[in-house]
Order: C-alpha cells, then sequence, then structure tokens
C-alpha cells in the first residue's frame, strides 16, 4: 500500500487497519481513475 502498487487489499487487511486506528474504510481509501480511463474518456 505504501508504494501505491497495491491493486487489492483483503478485506480482513482493511479491517484490522480499520480496528487499530478507529476509523471507517472511507476513511483510508479513495478512488481514483487510472490514466487509460481517463484517456478513453476524452
Amino acid at each position: 500500500l505504501k508504494n501505491g502498487r497495491a491493486k487489492a487489499v483483503r478485506f480482513a487487511t482493511l479491517a484490522a487497519l480499520c480496528e487499530v486506528l478507529k476509523c471507517q474504510p472511507g476513511d483510508l481509501l479513495r478512488w481514483e481513475a487510472e490514466e487509460a480511463e481517463d484517456a478513453a474518456g476524452e
């Protein structure tokens, strides 16, 4: 996750992070379009 190359996160990992950080998944994740998707939409 740290280097930005992850394509997926296991739900168990996300749940563990949220439990330790006392937050919700939306506090940790955001959606960004990939460059290929951006180019196709133009």
